[in-house]
């Protein structure tokens, strides 16, 4: 759901109807559901404050709407989407038609449990998603946590509904924070790598389209590696090097650049900021 007057992102929900606020994170979840199959797009309903906002969910065959109450009134599954800072606004809104039928699911970066049942009626079934990107593409990696008042049926029935966009797994709340800026954000820092391993393809020769396409699959199949076979990537590394060999020489210049540790920065960096955006 949004409400003010920016732009705020929204989204899906469960049966009978689904309910959220209109954008990225949002969309892409939506998108993921309607692909699975989990969810027909015409029992979604999606709210922003204005037209462009709702366009991608309209492209979906979702409903859509201005009122955020409507999506109350209409919807037992609620995602809110908007920016931290606007959400005690849009809740305060909400709170008047909040029901013990409502599940409601909080996609705003560090905005903490605690803060999200404060602000809605006692008792209300709340819980924080941290989703990322490539739930549009049904690969994206999602975690969850519940707040007191959640059970486990409310909880289970979130996370079917969202293994459909990827990988879902319930956690402690202390992980959300560190979770965006892991894969969040890890999501931006992957494509920054990805353009520079193609633009060194491309300084030693090789044309662009073909470079950018090679350093995607290579991402995409190191990926799946490590995922299906289990292994720590130190080992998949460290089977990739031979004595003496191409990708050992590689490596030493990925370290005399400090890759490792402006990686790690990085991953802090969002984390924190992401653990201030609650506090503001």
């Amino acid at each position: 759901m949004a409400q003010d007057s920016q732009e705020s992102q929204a989204s899906t929900g469960a049966a009978p109807r689904e309910g959220g606020t209109a954008g990225s994170h949002p969309g892409a979840i939506a998108q993921g559901l309607i692909r699975a199959g989990k969810v027909e797009a015409q029992h979604v309903l999606a709210s922003a404050p204005t037209d462009r906002g709702l366009c991608h969910f309209r492209a979906l065959g979702c409903q859509t709407t201005h009122s955020n109450q409507e999506v109350l009134q209409s919807c037992s599954l609620i995602i809110f989407a908007t920016k931290p800072h606007v959400l005690p606004a849009v809740l305060a809104e909400v709170a008047p038609v909040v029901t013990a039928k409502h599940i409601l699911v909080s996609l705003a970066a560090g905005v903490s449990l605690s803060v999200l049942e404060e602000l809605l009626p006692t008792n209300a079934q709340v819980l924080r998603v941290s989703p990322s990107l490539p739930c549009v593409v049904q690969e994206g990696a999602i975690v969850m946590a519940r707040g007191r008042h959640a059970g486990s049926s409310e909880t289970k029935l979130l996370q079917n509904l969202l293994e459909a966009c990827g990988q879902c797994e319930e956690v402690p709340e202390a992980y959300i924070d560190i979770h965006t800026g892991l894969s969040g954000s890890g999501v931006a820092f992957v494509c920054t790598f990805s353009e520079a391993l193609a633009e060194g393809a491309i300084k030693m020769g090789m044309p662009s389209g073909l470079a950018h396409r090679i350093a995607a699959q290579t991402l995409l199949g190191t990926g799946k590696m490590l995922l299906q076979q289990g292994q720590h990537p130190a080992q998949l590394r460290t089977d990739v090097c031979t004595p003496g060999g191409t990708t050992i020489y590689g490596l030493h210049a990925l370290e005399q650049g400090g890759l490792r540790a402006a990686t790690m920065s990085a991953v802090e960096a969002a984390t924190c900021r992401a653990k201030e955006l609650g506090r503001k």
